[in-house]
């Protein structure tokens, strides 16, 4: 058995294999180290979020409204599941289950949560909850704010806690991991790599956001940079004035992504996306690193929360997530080639993976469950369009969003911007 990267996909993959069958020979090939990737460098975001909205869901081939309500449980079981797992096995990853609120800080992102609220009662289960500004105000003390989206189905993590600790987890169960040891290619029966050929009768594709760097692969997922900066430790003051008591994660409902957690050591980590995407879905380290955007993110936590001008920035960084051109991770295994996958959660794989992984587990064994008749299971997103197309639609939607923010700050109202964006972003 292959697996290519040691992310969360990769390992929670090998992890749930080598427990249901320890005779099996795992080894994961990883180009740099166990969490390279975005595994160990996003927002600590444990949560019931899929990319893909249930009615898109729905609407897949085979698929039906309950399979889309199947998916949305499954989502929220797969929360519990990591803290379960990281608690069983002595993986001390921060995980606090404190929900999530998503802020309303103008009329249009006030309609906009009032709307998300209704979408989810109609679809079920109804686990988004509207909270007027007094409660909203008593989870987030942020300024301006109008509404939240609240929901309980959410844990704040250290991603790096946690992958770093899978991956000994793992190697303690017997699986073997082949740290900077790149695939160039993968196929039946093997994956390529400087070294050598590994000969394997399934082979995993775990690699997300650096996808592109396979043979064949270069219009399979989209590397879209996210980025994030961190503050020095906050007194118990400060944390008065902010609040986010019981560490639950926060954003707002802008268009322009942003995301931030309360530490267990007691810091504001806070990303979001902006970042320019590179033609021909490079990915590189120098990539990682966007001043103009590190200083908008600083500025945007000042803003959100009143009293932090003094406040020190200590850490940033950043790095990709893949995105399939349909905005619908997937999983997979194709029987007759032996080739398997899992990815396209656009930011939202830190519980999917757990999903993913176990999802894997019953495909490769051959088990009929619930959990391979979800209708993310097969499915195949179309390719993303050939350079430079893609460069330009890209980079012309993340400029578009902007504008797209700063319309509804002087309209009020929902933006028509964003309304043309829809199709570029799969919805």
């Amino acid at each position: 058995m292959a697996i290519v990267g040691a992310g969360y996909t990769g390992l929670w993959t090998a992890y749930y294999l080598a427990k249901a069958d320890p005779t099996l020979r795992i080894v994961v090939l990883e180009a740099e180290t166990a969490g390279f990737g975005a595994s160990g460098r996003n927002g600590g975001w444990c949560s019931a979020f899929f990319p893909a909205s249930s009615r898109k869901l729905a609407a897949l081939p085979g698929s039906s409204r309950e399979a889309a309500i199947e998916m949305h449980r499954a989502m929220q079981a797969t929360v519990n599941e990591v803290g379960l797992v990281s608690s069983a096995e002595g993986i001390d990853c921060d995980y606090h289950k404190g929900g999530m609120v998503a802020l309303a800080r103008s009329p249009a992102q006030l309609a906009r949560a009032q709307a998300m609220v209704a979408d989810a009662h109609e679809w079920g289960p109804g686990d988004l909850h509207f909270l007027d500004a007094a409660e909203a105000t008593r989870k987030v003390h942020a300024t301006n704010v109008l509404g939240a989206v609240f929901t309980p189905h959410c844990a704040a993590i250290h991603p790096g806690k946690l992958v770093r600790g899978l991956a000994a987890v793992v190697e303690r169960l017997g699986v073997t991991i082949h740290e900077q040891t790149p695939v160039t290619r993968i196929g039946p029966g093997g994956a390529v790599t400087p070294y050598g050929v590994l000969r394997a009768d399934v082979v995993v594709r775990a690699t997300e956001g650096f996808t592109p760097t396979l043979e064949g692969h270069a219009r399979t997922l989209l590397p879209v940079y996210s980025l994030m900066v961190a503050t020095e430790p906050l007194d118990d003051a400060t944390w008065a004035r902010i609040g986010l008591a019981d560490r639950p994660t926060f954003s707002d409902l802008r268009h322009l992504i942003i995301y931030g957690q309360r530490t267990a050591d007691g810091r504001i980590a806070f990303g979001g996306r902006g970042a320019p995407y590179h033609l021909g879905s490079r990915v590189k380290p120098s990539y990682d690193e966007v001043p103009r955007v590190f200083a908008s993110l600083r500025a945007t936590v000042r803003e959100l929360f009143e009293g932090l001008d003094d406040v020190r920035f200590t850490h940033a960084w950043g790095g990709p997530v893949g995105v399939a051109r349909d905005w619908c991770a997937s999983v997979g295994l194709d029987r007759g080639s032996g080739l398997a996958w899992a990815g396209g959660y656009v930011g939202d794989g830190v519980s999917t993976t757990n999903l993913a992984g176990r999802t894997l587990t019953d495909l490769i064994l051959r088990r009929d469950t619930g959990l391979t008749r979800l209708p993310w299971v097969g499915h195949r997103s179309r390719r993303w369009e050939p350079e430079p197309l893609r460069w330009l639609g890209i980079n012309a939607a993340r400029q578009a969003v902007t504008v797209a923010d700063a319309e509804e700050q002087l309209t009020g109202r929902n933006s028509k911007v964003a309304r043309l964006l829809a199709p570029l972003l799969g919805d």
